[in-house]
């Protein structure tokens, strides 16, 4: 069984341009870090010519599905029946996409048959964390 989920999405950067341009991003889900999803963005759409990447809870993703969550860095909410917006609040400034909310119900999906909701502790390896922050100090 593989330990990582990796999916291609199209969203739609909602700029103040009259019109949301289409982007390439990447949504990632992994054993080794069990409550996060990462999404990454390319070069192309960032300030500075970088790769954009951005790591959030899964639960906000799923809960983002459903009704407006998130207070802090990254904010999620259903968009009619079809869309969802990710929200990223950066020093930079504010930068939301759009993304076909099947897509995103389909990644969740992948992401719990890998590991179950509320099984993410059990994937946690807290004694080799703690030892490789201490091997940095």
């Amino acid at each position: 069984m593989s330990t990582v989920i990796d999916q291609a999405v199209q969203a739609r950067l909602i700029a103040s341009a009259a019109r949301p341009r289409a982007v390439p991003a990447h949504l990632r889900y992994a054993r080794t870090d069990p409550y996060a999803v990462h999404i990454s963005f390319p070069p192309a759409v960032s300030l500075d010519g970088a790769e954009v990447q951005w790591a959030f809870a899964r639960e906000l993703l799923a809960s983002g599905l459903l009704t407006p969550a998130g207070r802090g860095d990254v904010r999620v909410w259903p968009c009619g029946p079809r869309r969802t917006v990710l929200e990223f609040h950066a020093r930079e400034g504010v930068a939301m996409v759009q993304i076909d909310t099947e897509e995103l119900r389909g990644f969740l999906t992948a992401s719990y048959a890998l590991v179950p909701a509320g099984g993410e502790a059990g994937l946690l390896d807290v004694d080799s964390g703690v030892a490789a922050l201490l091997r940095q100090a």
